[in-house]
């Protein structure tokens, strides 16, 4: 996911203030498959786009007019690629940070023959606030980012009202910003931080419950049969 300062992103949210880039991804560097090292160099020219400070145009992207859904942390793209198979009618670009993640929803796409998503392997703070055009989402899916839970790491949050205000200015009116996290203390933060952004507008009087776009991925299992319980947070643009 992303952040170092960043400048103000052009549109209809350039009188609000520059927010902090967060750098809210560590600097490890995931072993690759050799099926995801031959995916990465195979598939990403066919279904990547390559990160640029310019405007994305989607309709030329995805060669149709259509919906379009913004995934941030992919992971290794269970949940993207079931999302974007359940979907066909709608566009979706996941962003993923490390390459391991890219190349294993790279595969996926290639053996789902999805083609109603795209990939940028790239910070998700960056391509937000270069590439997504004000009002251009339909909906945001930001599920179960890193926690970040030891106290001197809040910071790295990616949940933070900067880039909160940031995504209500890319989502269309009546789009939707859905996070997920099995970390309370951080559910905490997101529905504090959600609340408070003028742009959006929860669609519950707290948590919400689990969307039904949202899939039982292998992680999520493993978290609840250790005793996390997964909160969602689902907010509509005003």
């Amino acid at each position: 996911m992303v952040e170092d300062e960043g400048k103000p992103a052009a549109g209809d949210e350039a009188a609000r203030p520059a927010h902090p880039h967060i750098r809210s991804f560590g600097t490890r560097r995931a072993h690759r498959t050799p099926g995801q090292r031959e995916a990465w160099e195979r598939l990403l020219p066919v279904w990547g786009v390559a990160y640029a400070p310019a405007p994305l145009d989607f309709a030329q992207i995805f060669g149709r007019e259509a919906s379009v859904v913004l995934e941030i942390g992919c992971g290794m793209g269970e949940t993207t690629a079931t999302i974007a198979a359940a979907q066909p009618e709608t566009n979706f670009l996941g962003v993923e940070v490390y390459p391991a993640g890219v190349g294993a929803l790279l595969k996926r796409i290639d053996e789902q023959g999805l083609t109603n998503l795209r990939v940028i392997a790239h910070d998700a703070v960056e391509v937000v606030r270069d590439m997504i055009p004000p009002g251009a989402l339909a909906a945001v899916h930001v599920f179960f980012p890193d926690p970040w839970p030891k106290a001197r790491h809040h910071k790295r949050r990616l949940i933070q009202p900067a880039f909160v205000a940031l995504l209500a200015t890319r989502l269309a009116s009546g789009g939707t910003l859905n996070c997920a996290t099995d970390w309370e203390p951080y559910a905490a933060q997101m529905l504090g931080v959600l609340a408070a952004e003028p742009l959006l507008a929860n669609t519950s009087p707290d948590y919400a419950p689990r969307p039904a776009v949202r899939p039982l991925t292998k992680f999520e299992r493993r978290g609840l049969t250790l005793g996390h319980e997964v909160r969602d947070l689902v907010f509509v643009k005003r």
